[in-house]
């Protein structure tokens, strides 16, 4: 059996499509990172806000004591009012105390929502880039197979695509 004469351009063929798988993989790698991150953000933004809810709870029912407190203070004989404010300007305090909480909650619960829209935002062009360069990987074995150079080149373009997404998905330009 006589060797065949290797064309020049399978070489470079190759190198491509081997600079394309290895962006592929590394492309998916990085965008189920970023998935599981949209993911684990969006569970600890869930779980501030049932925080934030059962503080709100909590709250809802010192303002709803002080309402009856201020209300039998009004009713109440004269002696009885010193001990009533004091009860009053108690549940006050907790009623503010919990109000304050709220506010750090939902510092926290907006904090895991913005890692959450970031992680989506970066996440979004790795799978496109993932798309992109199997498509370029499957033109170019094609290519490789038929020895055909127009197909190659299209597969190159796809690929190059592939990897100005997988670019993208560091930087966010576009």
């Amino acid at each position: 059996m006589a060797d065949e004469k290797k064309e020049p351009w399978l070489n470079l063929l190759a190198l491509t499509t081997v600079i394309l798988a290895v962006c592929a993989t590394l492309a998916t790698f990085k965008g189920g990172g970023h998935s599981t991150r949209t993911v684990l953000s969006q569970a600890q933004a869930s779980d501030e806000w049932a925080h934030y809810q059962a503080k709100g709870i909590k709250g809802n029912l010192y303002e709803v004591e002080a309402m009856r407190l201020k209300r039998e203070i009004e009713l109440a004989p004269k002696t009885a009012l010193p001990l009533l404010e004091k009860s009053l300007a108690d549940v006050e305090k907790k009623v503010a105390k919990y109000d304050g909480e709220k506010t750090e909650i939902e510092k926290v619960a907006k904090g895991f929502e913005a890692a959450k829209a970031d992680a989506q935002k970066h996440g979004a062009p790795f799978g496109l880039a993932v798309i992109y360069l199997q498509i370029g990987i499957l033109l170019s074995s094609i290519a490789a197979l038929l020895k055909q150079k127009p197909v190659y080149w299209v597969g190159l373009i796809v690929g190059v695509v592939g990897v100005v997404y997988f670019v993208n998905g560091f930087f966010l330009f576009f």
